[in-house]
Formats: structure tokens, sequence, C-alpha cells
């Protein structure tokens, strides 16, 4: 069974952060705790922010504003971490100043964004990689892996789900505002609808229905995605209760179990059709630090992407969410 390398053997890399919000925190952490990274700069449009961010993390050089983080000379690649309505501007910033980057997920708005940013890093060749975490973590190497010999036969199902409470946040929060792209498909709903692409590859069908918010956005999503003759995964998301966020992977000659959270550090239970089963758990604090040792490993070899998740797989994610959102009715402003 394949393992997760350790990121702690990935060269150092020296990291701007874009936005210190709270996932950039986790970022953060994850970074100077489990990796030989260093966090050189920090940017925000509030200098105060970006200060008690650098005092929390040892950062040695603050910027009160974005154009001056990504002209640091210190900084290596920069990690964007802004509301994904701002995902396309910050990164296009951060790579027309030649800088590496790694752009959090949902990676952008829609496809024509995302291919806008792809676009540009081709052209500058730099490094450019979608922060899909779940992507890297050590339970899901193992678990393709797993589904690469054969375990549970051929795959016919995937069933994934990510609900979370906050239907109590203001209409003015990012996840109820159309302004900041909000919704629960784009925060929520992209780890089982990546969870899916990664698993099964690019769908030929995709069904979905969903309820909106007050503020025009979606709360609540189900979503069908189909592959050949029999072959489909079934999602679900929302904004308005914490659901079990598991994943069960089906195949013909047994199933995977995969624990809650299913896109954060878990373990899972391979149960096969004539009783036996096995499971896996590894014990992981953190997380972030997987891709970011990527991105390093990447950026060393002079690479531009990651094949564990490509430029392609990134655009296909967000052509998938772009017909899910028409379906359900969802469109931001500026569309």
């Amino acid at each position: 069974m394949t393992h997760a390398e350790d990121p702690r053997t990935a060269p150092s890399i020296r990291w701007g952060i874009l936005a210190p919000g709270g996932i950039a925190h986790t970022f953060a952490r994850a970074v100077t705790q489990h990796t030989q990274a260093e966090i050189v700069a920090v940017g925000s449009r509030s200098r105060d922010r970006a200060a008690a961010f650098a005092a929390e993390y040892d950062v040695p050089a603050v910027h009160g504003d974005y154009e001056s983080l990504v002209a640091d000379p210190t900084v290596d690649a920069v990690y964007v971490a802004s509301p994904h309505s701002e995902h396309r501007a910050h990164a296009l910033l951060a790579i027309e100043a030649g800088k590496h980057v790694l752009v959090e997920k949902a990676f952008t708005r829609n496809a024509a964004e995302a291919q806008d940013v792809v676009d540009a890093a081709r052209a500058r060749g730099v490094f450019l990689m979608e922060a899909m975490w779940t992507r890297f973590l050590p339970h899901v190497v193992a678990l393709r892996s797993v589904l690469e010999r054969g375990d549970i036969g051929e795959v016919v199902s995937v069933l994934a789900d990510h609900g979370q409470a906050f239907g109590h946040m203001p209409a003015t929060h990012r996840l109820h505002n159309p302004e900041l792209a909000g919704g629960a498909l784009l925060d929520l709903g992209v780890y089982p609808v990546s969870f899916a692409h990664d698993l099964l590859g690019v769908p030929d069908r995709v069904q979905a229905t969903g309820s909106l918010t007050p503020t025009g956005v979606d709360g609540q999503i189900s979503i069908a995605l189909g592959y050949g003759e029999r072959t489909q995964a079934s999602l679900h998301t929302t904004l308005w209760s914490r659901t079990a966020t598991t994943a069960v992977i089906g195949g013909t000659e047994g199933r995977i179990e995969v624990e809650t959270d299913f896109y954060r550090p878990t373990a899972f239970t391979v149960i096969r059709n004539d009783g036996s089963y096995w499971s896996y758990d590894r014990e992981v604090d953190g997380g972030f630090q997987y891709q970011a040792a990527e991105v390093a490993r990447r950026v060393a070899a002079g690479e531009t992407e990651s094949p564990v998740i490509t430029h392609e797989d990134t655009l296909a994610v967000m052509r998938t969410m772009d017909e899910i959102r028409r379906q359900v009715g969802v469109t931001y402003p500026g569309e």
C-alpha cells in the first residue's frame, strides 16, 4: 500500500501569506510545525491585521497591501487565502510578480476565471496548484492505492457529503454573500465534488437540485454524477446542518467506509463481500503540511504543476461546479 511522504523531508521554501484569515492560520500552523518551510511575509489590506498574524508566527515581513507582498524578493511562493471572489485577481497578481502560487479552494468562482489563472501561470512558467489538501492526506493516498490494486473490485458508487451548521451567519458573511461567491458548494461541496473527480474522473452526466438562501446563494444541494453505464457518485452539501461528513466507496467486491471527517486526516475500513475486513488508521496532526510539502518538492524539481491535482483536474472540477450552480440557479455578480 502506498504511503504519503513525510512533509518534513520536503525541501525548504519561503512562503508569503496573502490574506491572513482563519484558513491562513491553519496553513501557518501546519507549515511552521510540520515542514522545513518558512513563512517570511504576510500581506493584508489591514496592516494591523498583518502585523498581528506576523507576531503570532514570527513572520519577519509585514505588508499593508497585496502588491508589496507579491513584490517581496524574499518570497518564493504565495498562498492565496482570500475569499473565492478574489482568487483570480490575487493569483494573477502573484503570477505576474513571478511567484509560485498555491490558491485556496474553491480555486476561483468559475471555470473561466480558473482558465485565466492557469493560462497566466503557464505563460509565466511558475508553479500553480489548487489547495485541495484532501488529495495529499495519508488516508487518501492509501485509499487510492487500495482501489488501484482492486481490493473492492470495480468501483460503481461513491457517496460523500459535507454539511456545516452555518445558517446563523449574518447575510454579510462570506458564506451567505453573493458578492464574495458565497454558498455551500464552493466552500463545502467542493470537497465531495473533488473527491468524486479524484476517484472516478470527469463525469459525463451532472444532475443537481438545491435550495437557495434569502441572499440568493446555495444553502443546500444534492448532486448526482454519472460515469458510463452504471457508475455514479451521490454527493450532498449544506450550510444548514452539521452532517456526518463521511464517505463510502462501493465496489463489486466490497466497500470502503471513510470515517468523519472524510476530507480531514481520518481512518477508513475496507469491508469485502466475503465478510473479511481491515482498517487503516494513522494519527496526523494538522494536515495542510502535506500540500505545502508537495509545492516545495515540485518547485525544487522545476515542475509547474502537481500530478496529484493537475491544472486540468482543477479546471474539470470547476466545470462540474459551474454546471451544478447553473442547474440550481446561482449566479454571482459580474459573472
